[in-house]
């Protein structure tokens, strides 16, 4: 028996429990309007990586309308509370994150931020334990020392996109967007300071955990 990529998430996202009625909704504006959210099963993956490590500070590049602000933001709440940063370029994203994540009770942990997310995470007081990154994929390279710098030692980086709908591993793929994940992963998988994994939940996400 053979299956295709749409079966698989298919069955991935089924077996995620439930989501509140605030997060279905998300969920639903994103398909009518084919905004990239990470989906559930993703998004699902990064709240039980951030309860696995007990994070209660996490910085993401590149939230949204906070899809995954939410997933991680429970996590914290669960964790017994702290921080999330919410940081993009858009003020009408942010301002409809704001209304999802204050209607999910997250007002108090998340710490929005309009701004290029790099330039961000570089202003702002690490250490982090968990940072999820989301950007324009040529500027995923330029991150990672950024990202080195402010996640603390036994902290995970979950990076967006590593599959890259298949082109990473189609060596006739060679653009500008598919070299810079194919060096994101290069750097993170060859590095001493990295343990890292690609895990093929949807489009594909790299888990790198900080020595």
């Amino acid at each position: 028996m053979t299956y295709n990529n749409e079966q698989l998430s298919d069955y991935l996202n089924s077996l995620v429990p439930q989501r509140p009625a605030e997060m279905r909704e998300m969920e639903a504006y994103a398909k009518e309007n084919e905004f990239p959210i990470i989906g559930p099963a993703a998004g699902y993956f990064c709240y039980l990586s951030a309860r696995l490590i007990g994070a209660k500070r996490i910085f993401e590049l590149g939230s949204g309308y906070g899809y995954s602000t939410a997933w991680f933001a429970r996590a914290v709440q669960e964790n017994g509370g702290g921080e999330v940063f919410h940081t993009v370029w858009d003020d009408e994203l942010s301002t409809r994150a704001r209304r999802h994540l204050g209607a999910m009770g997250y007002g108090n942990i998340v710490r929005y931020q309009v701004s290029e997310a790099v330039a961000a995470l570089r202003e702002t007081d690490g250490p982090f334990d968990l940072i999820f990154n989301d950007i324009d994929k040529n500027g995923y390279p330029e991150s990672l020392d950024v990202i080195e710098q402010k996640l603390r030692s036994g902290g995970v980086l979950i990076i967006d996109n590593m599959l890259w709908s298949g082109r990473v591993y189609d060596v006739r793929e060679q653009d500008s967007s598919t070299r810079a994940i194919r060096e994101t992963t290069r750097r993170l998988t060859g590095s001493p300071n990295w343990i890292s994994s690609v895990i093929p939940i949807r489009d594909g996400l790299i888990v790198a955990y900080r020595q």
